[in-house]
């Protein structure tokens, strides 16, 4: 199962930015241990699956797991050895942008110390340095 958009308005995006910091998606919003970005940073459609696919083997003894994160950036290339001009190149992969202090995923109904060993597995799949939060408790 590789994510990428149902459809999109334009196949080929420009590169953007991904300098600054996350303003939505900061906070726990469905379980109570999350994983956050702490760069900025692109991550491929293929590594949040390969996340996901670690993350619910972990999981096949109960617990709940969000992903926060979609790819929905088309990434184009072009072969190798190609001369200059002549267009765009064609659609490589698909990315999401990650700005710092973003909440990648989330989990719940877990313990602590098993979500901690749970995400510590996942950050080693992903290109950005990440931090382990919890919700606070009122």
């Amino acid at each position: 199962m590789v994510l990428m958009p149902k459809r999109v308005k334009y196949r080929k995006l420009q590169k953007g930015d991904r300098r600054g910091i996350a303003t939505t998606g900061i906070e726990l919003s469905f379980g109570e241990f999350g994983l956050k970005s702490l760069e900025n940073g692109w991550i491929k459609n293929t590594q949040i699956e390969s996340v996901r696919v670690i993350l619910a083997r972990q999981l096949h003894k109960g617990g709940k797991l969000w992903i926060r994160i979609f790819p929905d950036k088309s990434i184009t290339k072009k072969p190798a050895e190609v001369r200059m001009g002549k267009g765009k190149g064609d659609l490589d992969h698909w990315v999401c942008v990650i700005k710092r202090g973003k909440i990648l995923f989330e989990l719940g109904g877990v313990p602590e110390e098993y979500a901690r060993r749970c995400f510590r597995l996942a950050a080693y799949k992903l290109p950005l340095r990440t931090k382990f939060i919890t919700r606070t408790h009122r």
